[in-house]
Formats: C-alpha cells, structure tokens, sequence
C-alpha cells in the first residue's frame, strides 16, 4: 500500500516529529511519502536521512491557493492509495486535493484540537465551518486523546467518523546504561555551556504564549534568590528547548528578573532525547495540551515532571506515573514544587507503566490495521492504476 502524509510544515514541533516516529515503525508493507506545504526545516531533513521521500509544495501563505492543483497533480500522479493529513492547513487542501484526485480513502489526525483554540490559535465561526466542511471530504478524524475526541464531538464530528488512536512513544530510544547516560549529560552540558554542576529545568515546546513558559522564569527568579542564602545549594538554570515567536519577550523578562545568564535558549533541535538527559527535572506549565508528550517523554528518560496539563495521563491513575505531578500553573506553584525536588540524586527514575502503555509499535500497528480497513491491499494494483490515468 502506498500512502501519502500531507503536513503544514516540517519544523520540530509535536506533531512533526510524531509523525517521523510513526513512519520509523509502520509495518513494512505500507510505503510512505511525505508532501509539505511549506517550511521543510529539521524533520523533512531527518525524515530525507531514514530514506523517506518529502515533497515541498512551497506555499507561500494561509491563502496561497496555487498548492491546491499542485498537490491534486502530485497526488494523482504518485498513485497514492490513501492520503492521510496532520494539522489544519493540510486538512483543508490534503482532503481537498485527494478528492479531486480520485482517492476516496482519506484519513487526518487530529493533533492540537482544544475548545476554543487549534493550533494555538482562537477558533472563529469561519474557521469551524472550514474545518467542518473539510472533514467531510474525508473518511476518518484521528482524535489523539480523549480531549480531543470529545472537542470534536462538540464542533458536530459524527462519532462514527472519529477514532481514537494515541500518539506513540519509542521507550527503547530514552533508555540508557548508567554510564553512557552520564557521560552523554557531561558531553551535553559542556556543548551547551551549562555547568556541569547545576541543577537544570527543562521546558521542551514552541515558544509561544500558550506553553506559558513565561511560568518558569518566575520561578526560576524565586529560586535564584533562595540559592543566594543557601549556598550549598546547586546553581539553578533553565533550559528552553523550542523556536518561536515568544522568544525575545521571553528573553527579555528573563533580563528584567535578573536571571537572563541562567536561562538558556536552544533553539529548534533534533536531538530532544538525548537533551533530556541535559536535565534534572521537566517542567512542562502550559494549562492546555492535546495529548502532553513531552510529558511522556521526559518520563521515558527517568525524569520527575511537574505539569500543568497531559490528557495522554488523564483516566491511567495516579501508579501509572507517580513521578508526574500536576501543578496550577502559576510562578508560585511551580517554584515550591521545584524547590522539593532540588536536593534530589539525578539518577534515572524507572519508565512508569504510562510509558509502555504508548508503545508507538502497538501504536503503528494499529494504524496500519486502519489503513488496511479503509484501503484494503487487494484492491491496490486497480486503485493505483486508476489514480494513474488520472481518475
């Protein structure tokens, strides 16, 4: 079977590097391509480096609507036998293009869906009706949390239309022997000019408003001021790992605080697992999430989180990943429940059950059983042969 994702953009955001992960573990028998509106930054690189084919269809803007008979064209072209699109923009024109191309199979995941908001942005009548009339032309909304699922059921999304599937983690990739993990956090440190005996937040997201990390350099400034009385204590610094249009405000009221030295600006980068282990504790203050993989993620890397919002943890109790706890995300909350993980070993905690619980191989596999629902593979020499003649 031969499938084709549509994405907005490939910069290192959630979406992005989940969609990576999914196609590092599809069953062999689907064959992926990846089709990018626009901005083909540091996932269409790694995913060019796992052998996977992008195609850059160079939008220019929300309204340039010249990639529409470009990706009908390529579409039809490729002999696609299922058009699968992530985030708004591609749901719009991948649904589009693919109907008009001849393939009815059309499948979109539904990554950052909140009441009100998508995409971090405000939802207008507009946008809702667009969104509706677009999900229409499709088969099947993945909803990648229960969250999710039920904002859709809001906005009118039959629940016959919408299935369920989380995203996925790969366990395999955090874990590491005590050595190389500390040799790795060494190597790290001194590449990003930490010192090698702070003691490190990390916050992991896009720079913008809604991932508060504005947050986190308030509490960092408390707890600067109880290091100068307790000296024994070690140095607090913050690490932001992200890009986004938020940065120079944050810069800036990092300086206003007082803490400007201590709070370190990565930048998009490809390497968040191993950054991981860079730190001694995720902090994560952003009061609305989809699904919260960060959040995973950091306890995949036997990190203690302090959290604000991760449906992916909601409905699992509170065994499944003791060392996750969720705060108000307010500067207060966060600094006091910072200050009693200070004095803690950074040695890896164990994965929590929460962690196995999103295997990203039982993950795939599911995903693919849908694809081999919704496109059976007996039918896949005709489809394309269709799709072929232009159909």
């Amino acid at each position: 079977m031969k499938i084709l994702h549509v994405i907005t953009g490939l910069a290192s955001g959630g979406a992005e590097r989940q969609l990576q992960l999914v196609l590092r573990h599809l069953p062999p028998e689907h064959r992926c391509e990846v089709a990018t509106l626009t901005n083909p930054g540091t996932v269409a690189a790694a995913l060019r480096a796992d052998g996977v084919t992008v195609h850059d269809l160079a939008m220019r803007g929300n309204r340039d609507l010249a990639v529409l008979p470009r990706l009908t064209r390529l579409i039809r072209s490729g002999g696609y036998d299922l058009v699968h699109t992530h985030l708004y923009r591609a749901g719009l024109y991948g649904r589009l293009a693919a109907r008009l191309a001849g393939v009815r199979p059309v499948v979109a995941t539904e990554h950052s869906l909140q009441p009100g908001v998508i995409e971090g942005r405000p939802t207008s009548r507009g946008v809702k009706a667009l969104y509706l009339a677009a999900e229409r032309l499709g088969t099947v909304t993945i909803a990648v949390s229960g969250q999710v699922a039920g904002t859709l059921g809001d906005w009118g999304v039959p629940p016959a239309r919408v299935h369920l599937l989380p995203n996925g983690i790969d366990a395999a990739r955090y874990e590491l022997p005590t050595a190389s993990r500390y040799a790795l956090r060494q190597n790290l440190r001194a590449a990003l000019g930490l010192p090698q005996q702070a003691w490190v937040v990390g916050a992991v997201g896009r720079l913008v408003p809604g991932k508060r990390f504005h947050v986190l350099i308030d509490a960092l400034a408390e707890l600067r001021t109880v290091a100068e009385r307790h000296p024994a204590l070690r140095e607090p610094w913050l690490l932001l790992v992200g890009a986004g249009p938020e940065r120079a405000a944050l810069e800036q009221h990092a300086e206003r605080l007082g803490v400007g030295a201590t709070v370190l600006f990565t930048g998009e980068r490809e390497d968040v697992p191993d950054l991981l282990a860079a730190i001694d504790v995720l902090a994560a203050p952003s009061a609305e999430e989809t699904f919260g993989l960060t959040v995973l993620e950091a306890l995949a890397a036997g990190l203690p989180v302090r959290h604000s919002a991760c449906p992916a943890l909601d409905g699992l109790g509170p065994q499944a990943a003791p060392e996750a706890v969720r705060l108000p995300s307010e500067p207060a909350a966060y600094a006091a429940a910072l200050r009693e993980l200070w004095s803690r070993r950074s040695a890896a905690l164990p994965q929590p059950p929460a962690v196995r619980h999103y295997d990203i191989t039982r993950i795939a596999a599911e995903l693919g059983a849908l694809y081999d629902r919704l496109a059976p593979p007996a039918d896949t020499a005709g489809r394309r042969r269709r799709a072929g003649a232009g159909v």
